[in-house]
Order: C-alpha cells, then structure tokens, then sequence
C-alpha cells in the first residue's frame, strides 16, 4: 500500500489501484488494522494544520455571509418602496381599478367610433398660447435638482420627465398648471398635460383651453394631449426638419369625438378614466405581488439564520 498527501487537509490512501480519501485537519495518527478488501496492513502518517486552507475557507464564509445579508437589506428595502407606492395608490384613490358601467361602455364604444361620430377642428380655434417673462438663465446654469430657492420645475424642449429637468426660483416666474407644453425646438414634438407648478424656460411653450364656457377637467386634457400629438409627435419631425412653433401648430386640425354635433366632453372624461384604472390595475396587482413575494423571501432567509 502506498499513501501521498496533499496540502488542502485530504489523504489519499492506495490499495490495489482503490483510493481512499480521508481528510485531516490537524497532525493525526492513522491506522488501518484491517480494510474491507482483504489487506491487513498498519499505515501511519503525519500531516500539519493547512492555514492556507483554513483562511481560503473562513474567507468565503464571509463572502456567503454578506451576500446573505445583502439579500435581506435588499428584500426589505423593496418591501419600504413597494409598500409606499401601495400606500401612494391608496391615498390617491387608484387602489381601485374596477372598472364602472358606464368605463366599460366608453371602451365599447370607442372602438364602434366610425367618421360620423368624429369631427376636425382647428387647434388654434380650441386653445391660446400663454404669454410667460424670459428668465434670465440659461439651461446649463440652472440644477437638475430643487435646491435653495431653485425650486420651480422649468420647461425646455427635452420630451425626457415631461420636459421638466431644471430648477429656477419662483420669483419673477411666470408660473403655469393645468395647461398643455409643447416643444418648439426639439427632435420629438411630444405634448404633455402639465398637471404642477412650472415654468417656460426655453424652446417651448404652453397653451390652455380658450373657452371660458367650458372648463377642462384633468381627463379631458388628457384626451386632447392624445389628439395633439396625433398630429405633432411624428417620426417625419425632427431637429433636421423641424415642426415650428405655434404658429405651426395652431393651425394643425384634430379629430374630436362628437355626439349631437359637439364636442363630447363627458366620453372624454370617462374613456381616459377607464384607460388609468386598466393602467392602475397592472401597477397594483404588481405591487402585490411583489410584496408577497419579498415578504417570503426575507422570512424564508431568517429561518436559514436562526
């Protein structure tokens, strides 16, 4: 029988061409009286601690230990963020996403919608471009974030966060909600319904519904925005070939949907209601999911720990 050692705490012990492997951890004395084929011989061998075994193993045990508590700090900080959003959601009313008779009737009908129930109007006939004071900045002096009294939203021709990417101060600001931006120098032409506090700051503007008869509600703005950009937001615009201005856009034509002849502002309202809680729904079911889902794995990683 012949015996060889190697230096990470294994022996290997040979017999008739049969290794048998025993490990060792420290300097041992091994003894064979009798092995189970037949060979009746005494074997002794000496073999020293392997430290560099034991650090190579202690330190992965480390590394196993902090990506486990990696896992966990994760998981419950997902829990924080999924569970605000569904408090969010709560609060604001979306938690319910079922949708009404009338929701569902609006969707129906929207696909039923032939030429007859639409009509064509002039953009500059339905909303005003609003006058705003030039601030004295420039984009790239402005902070990407509210900071002292930088903390009005500024417009500018970006379609990235709604054209909102830079703070100004409020004083001396025209301040604008509740009214639609456009760019007017941008390689995407995108509307957006600007529902917070901002302000004009560069190669854009804002318009607002004209009529003082009629009140727009966020929904309906919505829908307008939806109609706008069917004729503004179009691959065929860009920085090489430019859209223009107001003056290009007011006399761009729409296609509302009427009942009787008029504009129907209540189809409006209720279609983009409906289309928000379709929206919702996916969000909310979402964030359940994931609540349950992080919740079982933070418990199922403490039990491996305790």
């Amino acid at each position: 029988m012949g015996c060889k050692s190697r230096f990470n705490s294994t022996l290997i012990l040979e017999s008739r061409n049969r290794p048998i492997t025993v490990p060792i951890g420290k300097q041992v004395l091994i003894k064979f009286k009798e092995l189970r084929f037949g060979v009746r011989e005494e074997v002794v061998f000496r073999s020293y601690i392997d430290f560099d075994f034991m650090e190579s193993f202690v330190a992965e045990l480390e590394i196993q230990r902090v990506a486990e508590l990696e896992i966990q700090r994760v998981a419950e900080l997902e829990i924080q963020r999924v569970a605000e959003l569904s408090a969010y959601l709560t609060v604001s009313g979306y938690d319910n996403y079922e949708l009404s008779a009338e929701e569902l009737n609006a969707l129906q009908r929207f696909t039923e919608l032939d030429d007859d129930n639409w009509g064509t109007y002039t953009v500059g006939n339905l909303f005003e471009k609003i006058a705003t004071k030039k601030l004295p900045y420039k984009a790239k002096e402005l902070p990407k974030q509210p900071t002292d009294d930088y903390v009005l939203p500024c417009l500018t021709s970006s379609f990235q966060n709604q054209g909102l990417n830079y703070y100004a101060p409020k004083a001396g600001a025209t301040v604008l909600n509740n009214v639609i931006s456009i760019p007017s120098n941008s390689d995407v032409y995108r509307a957006y319904y600007q529902t917070r506090d901002f302000t004009v700051l560069s190669d854009a503007y804002a318009i607002r519904w004209k009529s003082k008869e009629i009140e727009l509600s966020p929904n309906q703005y919505l829908f307008m925005v939806m109609c706008i950009n069917k004729v503004t937001d179009l691959p065929i615009y860009s920085y090489k070939n430019k859209l223009g201005g107001w003056n290009v856009v007011k006399t761009k034509e729409i296609r509302l949907p009427e009942k009787n002849g008029k504009i129907d502002f209540a189809f409006m309202d209720t279609f983009i209601s409906a289309i928000k809680k379709l929206a919702i729904k996916e969000v909310v079911l979402y964030s359940d999911r994931k609540i349950a889902a992080t919740k079982e794995l933070v418990s199922k990683n403490n039990q491996l720990n305790s």
